[in-house]
């Protein structure tokens, strides 16, 4: 499986697994990112530290390290 942190500018994604626990997890249910769920990738910052993903109508930025623990499939377009 792939990592969110690993995906392309402009990817659409649907979420596999999220491998973490607690708040952190709750936080990312909480916007929206769960199992089955399909993200649009919209961009990098220049050193990836941060991500800008949309979820649904919703734009949301996530750090590489909390990108890099939710797992994802490509959708073919």
């Amino acid at each position: 499986m792939k990592r969110l942190s690993k995906c392309e500018k402009c990817s659409v994604v649907r979420v596999t697994k999220i491998d973490t626990s607690g708040p952190l997890k709750q936080r990312l249910i909480s916007l929206g990112i769960m199992k089955n769920v399909t993200l649009r990738v919209l961009a990098h910052t220049a050193a990836k530290g941060t991500m800008e993903i949309k979820v649904g109508k919703m734009q949301i930025a996530l750090r590489a390290e909390e990108a890099s623990l939710i797992e994802v499939e490509e959708i073919e377009q």
